[in-house]
This record gives structure tokens, C-alpha cells and sequence, in this order.
């Protein structure tokens, strides 16, 4: 029997990228084992999926050392590295098994965000992660990413405003950091164009900006025969931090469109084939985790000698201007 221990830990998006390695893996392998390693928080995303075996976790305060000592019972035959850092370095060196570090072209990154050179190559990033595989002779079997909710978080319908029980497009307007998420009048601005029931996605901390697109488009007295003049049909539901990742995963899988930051939700509609609306600010699809094997149209201002200024994203734009965000043109 062949034991291989996947490393990635965190966070939700690239947990999700990280889900055609386990089942190339599981399935071109005779006789295996498929154990994967994440943060505890991040359990949820893995603990579901069949084609991993067991699931090790870390918590924030644990030792990471103590961890990996405990992992060398496994004997494992082969380590592959999807998180490639210092961490995950420890874990190899204790654990003295063969092993392949994903390549992060962190040096490229750096060429591109501050001296606009763009050498980076042009495939998904969920191909440079197959590299990884190559002396096991696992090759991509071109399914695209999986995503698996368990039976206790399918959403039921009925549960939402019967508005949306015919048919919603889904909103996601979270994002990690401000510089990847469109200002809340654009988000409005978005809603108004998608004229349809809208859920809307994201954390408890996304709650507030939710609650005030929701109120832009509360029916009233005074708003009523505008909207039916108009046919306008957009109404919203707020959905921020009422429902789990599995739940949230689950309003993915049963809408009609996702519209999406580049957030780990985006790589979970992908999973579930959707149709995408992919919104980029600071950071560039060329880098390369843009929708995978699904239909998408990507949506960004091009061209601007600021972006890409960061491969993640800041907390506000380093110019002020935020134009990557406040220029983009909602075409359908």
C-alpha cells in the first residue's frame, strides 16, 4: 500500500484547488492511502471528500512539531507539498520521507507586482500543482475541481423568502482584504444590473454591507410603482454569516449565476460548474487562480500601471484612487 500525506493549510480557495490532486491520486493509484493536512479551521472543506482518507489538523496554538512527530506512525511513502513554506518544511524534514514542494514563483510574483514583468506562465495554477505528481506518474483527468456537502447542510429552498424559491443568482461580496472587494455603491450599482432575487454571500464581518444593499432594494409606498414601470426585479437577501461554508457552498450549488471577488467561494462555484462573473481589483487572474473548467467572463480594468499591486491585497488602496475597483464596467 502506497500512504501519501497532502499538504495544504489553509485557506478556503486553495483547499478547493487543491481537490483534483486528491482524487487523481486516489483514483490512478492502486492500493492507497490519501491523508491530508490542514488547519482546523479548515476541516470542513476536506473532511467530506471521499477520495482523502484521513484528515490531520492544526490548530493555531498547537505545536507544529509535536504534530509532525506524531505523523511519522503514518509511514508514509511520499509527501506532496501544496503549501510550500516554512511550516510545511518543518513537517517534511521531521517526517524524512521523499517528498515534492509545489513551486509558488514567488520571485515572478515579485517581478510582476513591482516592476510590472510579467513572466509568470500561462496555465492554471491547479497545473503547476499536477507537477508535484509527476514522479508518481499521476496526470490531471481534466474534471475539474470537487466540492462535497454533507446530507446535514443541503440547503432546503423553503427555507428562503419564497421569492427565491424559483430561481436566484448568488452575490458573493466578502474578500479577505478590502482591495479585492468592490465599494458597497458599487456593489448596489451591480444588483441594480442583475435585476433578479440576489443572495448574498460572505462572513459575519460582511453583515453590515449586506444589511445596506438589502435596504437599497426593500420594497416601499414610495419605490413599488417605480420598480414595476421600470421592471425592475431585483430584490436581495442578505444571507452574510447566517448560514456555514457547507450551507453557503450548498446556495452556490442551487443558484442560476454566481457573481464573485476572487474569493475562496468563487473556486466552490467552479466546483459546481457555474456560470461566473469573476470580479479582479489589486490582484490579476495571470497569477493564475481565475475559475477553473467552468464558464466565466472575467471582469476588471485593464491596462492601469498601479495593479497588480500586491499578489493578496491591502486593507485600502495604496493610491488612493481605488480605480482597479470604481472603473469597471458591469458588461453582461
Amino acid at each position: 500500500m502506497k500512504k501519501i500525506l497532502i499538504i495544504r493549510f489553509s485557506s478556503i480557495g486553495d483547499i478547493v484547488l487543491t481537490s483534483p490532486i486528491a482524487r487523481c491520486l486516489k483514483l490512478q493509484l492502486k492500493d492507497n492511502e490519501i491523508h491530508f493536512l490542514t488547519k482546523e479551521n479548515y476541516k470542513s472543506i476536506v473532511e467530506n471528500n471521499p477520495y482523502i482518507d484521513k484528515v490531520h489538523t492544526i490548530n493555531t496554538n498547537a505545536s507544529l512539531t509535536a504534530l509532525a512527530f506524531d505523523l511519522r506512525k503514518e509511514n508514509y511513502d511520499y509527501i506532496v507539498d501544496l503549501h510550500s513554506n516554512l511550516r510545511s518544511l518543518v513537517v517534511k524534514i521531521i517526517l524524512k520521507k521523499p517528498s515534492k514542494a509545489f513551486d509558488k514563483l514567488n520571485f515572478k510574483k515579485w517581478l510582476l507586482v513591482h516592476l510590472k514583468i510579467n513572466k509568470l506562465p500561462n496555465i492554471h495554477i491547479v497545473e503547476r500543482y499536477f507537477k508535484t505528481l509527476q514522479l508518481l506518474d499521476v496526470k490531471n483527468d481534466d474534471k475539474g475541481l470537487d466540492f462535497f456537502i454533507p446530507e446535514t447542510d443541503v440547503v432546503d429552498l423553503e427555507w428562503l423568502p419564497i421569492e427565491y424559491q424559483n430561481g436566484f443568482s448568488v452575490l458573493v461580496i466578502g474578500g479577505q482584504h478590502y482591495t479585492k472587494k468592490l465599494p458597497t455603491i458599487r456593489l448596489i450599482e451591480l444588483c441594480d444590473k442583475i435585476n433578479q432575487p440576489i443572495i448574498l454571500l460572505g462572513g459575519k464581518e460582511d453583515k453590515l454591507v449586506g444589511d445596506e444593499i438589502e435596504n437599497a432594494f426593500e420594497i416601499n409606498p414610495y419605490t413599488a410603482h417605480l420598480k414595476k414601470e421600470f421592471k425592475k426585479k431585483t430584490i436581495v437577501f442578505n444571507a452574510c454569516g447566517k448560514f456555514n461554508l457547507n450551507q453557503s457552498a450548498s446556495l452556490l450549488q442551487q443558484s442560476q449565476i454566481v457573481y464573485t471577488h476572487d474569493t475562496g467561494l468563487m473556486h466552490i462555484a467552479a466546483a459546481f460548474k457555474k456560470d461566473i462573473y469573476s470580479i479582479w481589483g489589486n490582484t490579476i487572474p495571470e497569477f493564475g487562480m481565475y475559475p477553473y473548467q467552468t464558464k466565466f467572463k472575467i471582469w476588471e480594468v485593464k491596462n492601469l500601471d498601479c495593479r497588480p499591486c500586491s499578489k493578496i491585497g491591502f486593507q485600502k488602496c495604496p493610491k488612493g484612487h481605488f480605480n482597479c475597483m470604481n472603473k469597471i464596467k458591469f458588461d453582461f
